[in-house]
Formats: C-alpha cells, structure tokens, sequence
C-alpha cells in the first residue's frame, strides 16, 4: 500500500467520522450557549441545569438524524468490505 492511498483511506474515515458526529455536536454546543445565556440573565448558576436539557435535545437528534447517519456508515462499510481485497493487494 502506498502512502498516498493509505492517506485517501484515513482521510475518508475522518470525515465520515465528522459527519456522524456533527449533528449531535452541533445542538448540544447551540442548547449549551442558549442556557449558558439563560443562566447569565436570570443570574441562576447551577451547573446541573445544563444536563438535563442537552440529553434530550441529543436524544431527539440522533432519533431525526438517525437514518441519515444509519445510511453513511453502511455505505461506508460498504465501500470498505467491497474493495477489501484491492486494499489486500496494495491499493488502487
């Protein structure tokens, strides 16, 4: 295997790891900043407060999204169980 081919392999792994990991992570940083502004204007500091609501909004996420990043990773391990024997071989 070449390096420039073992580079595409890791590269494509990456992204669709940010892919997958994206949504979730983005309504978890945006409910994070809405009750982090709650909590500074009501002047409420209480650190629990923050859990609770991110659970769910994940919890709805990944129930929304879940198809979609359902549908990526098995294209994925599609595409790496199919070409599995030119990896073997040394890459294309």
């Amino acid at each position: 295997m070449s390096t420039a081919f073992v580079n595409f392999i890791i590269q494509k792994v990456i992204l669709t790891v940010l892919y997958l990991s994206a949504p979730p992570l983005i309504a978890s940083l945006a409910i994070g900043i809405i009750i982090s502004m709650f909590q500074a204007v009501t002047q409420l500091q209480d650190q629990t407060l923050t859990f609770v609501p991110k659970i769910i909004i994940v919890i709805i996420v990944l129930l929304i999204f879940g198809p979609w990043m359902l549908n990526i990773m098995g294209n994925f391990a599609t595409a790496m169980f199919s070409h599995f024997p030119e990896y073997i071989r040394g890459g294309s």
